[in-house]
């Protein structure tokens, strides 16, 4: 089986998870980039102001996510995107953690995703000072990106995995998370108290 994966990032208007502005996608077959995806969006109504400092982080404001489609309007085309990889992302539980939050905020049912986060394996991986996403791609080889650009970040993080597996020896992500004691974990729907989907 090869390296098959979708890296993701998302940058947020504000602090709440469920306030995402934009999302940057990179789909990986066989250890290279096939495709890319980015898009604007709509946060949800109430999560959707913009505080100046995330505002100064990635540059995006109100005004430019004013026609984009909202979360719920946006998810079946992420989720066609991913196309039931695992996905991958630099500090994965603050990405899935947008995923769970925007679904909720929307009244979406939070959909079933597997993901490795690429912080994990590059501490396992490198010796690095920092393993901030700039740090650790430029330890896999990927130089002066545009920070805080959702697409990006995406293929920084994809650079990562890459990189992280011709070191581990690894041809799969199973395979990777395995040689780096990286979990690959679940996100998905909560249970409630009485047994279902809440």
């Amino acid at each position: 089986m090869p390296l098959d994966f979708t890296a993701i990032d998302f940058e947020t208007a504000n602090g709440s998870a469920a306030s995402a502005c934009s999302v940057g996608m990179a789909k990986v077959r066989d250890g290279r980039v096939v495709d890319t995806a980015y898009w604007l969006i709509k946060p949800p109504l109430g999560h959707d102001h913009f505080l100046e400092w995330n505002v100064r982080i990635h540059g995006i404001m109100a005004v430019d996510v004013a026609d984009a489609s909202l979360w719920s309007e946006q998810l079946p085309s992420l989720l066609e995107f991913a196309s039931g990889d695992t996905l991958v992302a630099h500090n994965a539980g603050f990405d899935t953690g947008v995923i769970a939050a925007a679904c909720a905020a929307s009244f979406q049912p939070t959909p079933a995703l597997d993901y490795l986060c690429s912080l994990q394996v590059a501490r396992r991986t490198y010796h690095l000072d920092s393993y901030r996403l700039p740090s650790a791609a430029m330890a896999a080889g990927f130089e002066d990106f545009e920070h805080h650009n959702a697409l990006a970040d995406a293929l920084a993080c994809a650079a990562i995995i890459v990189h992280a597996a011709k070191r581990h020896g690894a041809s799969t992500i199973a395979e990777l998370s395995d040689a780096s004691g990286s979990a690959i974990k679940r996100l998905g729907p909560k249970l409630s108290s009485a047994g279902t989907p809440g």
